[in-house]
């Protein structure tokens, strides 16, 4: 799973802690590329309503890299529905119940719900919204770890695998304890300023007017003025804290953890493509904290306009759950049956927001490709968070569509790149992964504002959230022109992006600073306003790709 967590706070971790040790598109001309470095930076803080909606919004009249959805809806778009298009998000659960989502959930109208039988003869018993591949799992071992747990593969993988763990589990144990140091300075300097200015509640401005002679009440309020830059409030940055170390507990607990076996209440041999009769019909989240298939959801098709939390990018879509992300590394047998499922169901449009850097199986889930390929299905995948260049033979996020940087192996997978809110030498997000032969194209993946499960919304940042922006462009596309191939919808997307000589930061480094077309295959932001008004012109056949 490939959501990020807290990377400015693992920055802050690595140094002392702090002081303590409308209708036809005729006429409608593409946004000039030309005009794009002329653009202003945004000075001005972003609005609240601007920061849940900033992947929609227009570089040109709003100053923010988004993917001009707004504009696309209302000078392309309008009013016109296309014909409905089904996504599957192949990931965790999804709360198929949620307020924005339960009227656009794919409904298999063949089967019969809770009859226990395959109705529809397609070997999988009562898959009514999708199928669960991960039957009552969902804490799971990252794959190195399981390479070494299970000696999996040949010595050379298995060490590599050891180096990767052994690496990991310490990083995680540091953090672990940097973030239970931090957050008890936090909670100490904020009993003692509570009680300095005799109130429960405050500000910022507050916290700067204390002037005390005590070394300790300086160090306080010095800790809490560091905290501002990482939280609109000190109780929002002490949840974050607690989030920290609830996510290197986990880890060190079940990602890394040689002794756990997640896997083991789902009865399968993970191992054995052939041993299929797991899992079960039920692919919804099993705990409110499996929220990332539903943020996912969310960005792709919460409905819009409907007074409630979200907009998607897709105004008719269905989408289809099949749940096989746990809160670990999937398993490439789960990915390869998920992915043929999506595309044996109808599926016109998969999306992968996971990755991994070992695949002991990849083979499975290149075929499982390349079958989705042979059937016309576009695969939208997340590029990863490790701020990498994926095209450094010793970096991998599995599954990629090529090996080794060869040739790809289909063409119908688009891996896609995260951008901030920020346009400039910002706007690539630091957990990035980038690379100009084995990432396609970026989109807002920053700060994403989407449903989580139980009728709720949250901002969560990742490449998983870039994947389903460009994942809603294509079912923009399918829906409006489905005469077009998936290999036509991701060219159509790569193509009409919006491309900037702009000096980017990678990594979160200026030192790796590089220019922004340099750094993807398309060396271009993806833009839905662009990418409808191209995709009319060659349904037309006014224009061949």
């Amino acid at each position: 799973m490939t959501i990020t967590f807290s990377r400015s706070f693992l920055g802050l971790c690595s140094a002392s802690i702090f002081l303590i040790g409308c209708g036809s598109s005729t006429g409608l001309i593409s946004t000039p590329i030309e005009n794009i470095d002329a653009v202003p930076l945004k000075v001005a803080e972003l609005t609240e309503e601007q920061k849940k909606n900033w992947g929609h919004t227009d570089l040109l009249t709003d100053t923010i890299p988004g993917m001009s959805v707004d504009r696309a809806y209302k000078e392309i778009i309008g009013s016109k529905k296309g014909e409905k298009v089904i996504v599957a998000v192949l990931d965790s659960g999804i709360d198929l119940d949620h307020e924005d989502l339960k009227a656009v959930v794919w409904s298999n109208t063949d089967e019969i719900a809770g009859n226990g039988l395959d109705d529809d003869n397609n070997g999988y018993v009562d898959d009514i919204h999708g199928y669960n591949f991960l039957g009552e799992s969902y804490n799971e071992q990252l794959e190195h770890t399981r390479i070494v747990a299970k000696k999996i593969g040949d010595a050379t993988l298995q060490a590599r695998a050891k180096t990767k763990l052994d690496t990991a589990y310490e990083e995680a144990l540091q953090n672990k304890e940097r973030y239970e140091q931090i957050l008890q300075a936090v909670k100490n300097a904020d009993m003692a300023v509570k009680a300095a200015l005799g109130k429960e509640e405050y500000t910022e401005e507050d916290v700067s007017s204390i002037k005390s002679d005590d070394t300790t009440m300086q160090q306080n309020v010095a800790i809490l003025l560091q905290m501002y830059n990482f939280g609109e409030s000190i109780p929002e940055v002490m949840k974050e804290l607690e989030g920290g170390i609830k996510h290197f507990t986990e880890s060190l607990n079940y990602n890394l953890n040689v002794g756990f076996d997640g896997r083991a209440v789902v009865g399968d041999d993970p191992y054995d493509l052939m041993d299929t009769n797991y899992g079960n019909g039920n692919p919804k989240n099993m705990i409110e904290d499996e929220s990332h298939g539903t943020h996912v959801a969310g960005i792709i098709a919460a409905e819009r306009y409907n007074g409630k939390g979200a907009n998607g990018v897709a105004n008719n879509v269905a989408i289809m759950s099949i749940r096989a992300v746990p809160n670990g590394d999937e398993y490439d047998k789960d990915i390869a049956l998920g992915i043929r499922y999506a595309v044996d169901n109808g599926a016109k449009i998969i999306n992968g927001s996971f990755g991994k850097s070992f695949s002991p199986n990849a083979e499975w889930v290149y075929n499982a490709i390349k079958y989705a390929a042979s059937k016309d299905v576009l695969f939208v995948h997340a590029a990863g968070n490790d701020g990498l260049n994926l095209d450094d033979l010793k970096n991998s996020n599995f599954p990629n569509d090529q090996v080794n940087n060869g040739p790809e192996i289909a063409d119908n997978v688009i891996t896609v790149g995260a951008l901030t809110n920020k346009y400039g030498g910002e706007m690539v997000a630091s957990f990035s992964n980038y690379g100009a032969i084995n990432v396609d194209v970026f989109a807002p993946g920053a700060a994403i504002y989407s449903t989580v499960p139980n009728n709720e919304y949250e901002f969560l940042g990742g490449t998983s959230m870039a994947a389903p922006g460009v994942a809603g462009i294509a079912a923009l596309i399918r829906s409006q022109y489905p005469d077009l191939s998936a290999p036509q919808v991701k060219k159509i997307i790569m193509q009409s992006g919006i491309a900037t000589n702009t000096q980017v930061v990678l990594d979160g480094d200026p030192s790796k600073a590089a220019p922004f077309n340099t750094i993807s295959k398309s060396g271009k932001m993806a833009n839905a306003y662009n990418a409808l008004i191209l995709a009319e012109q060659v349904s037309k056949g006014k224009i061949k790709l």
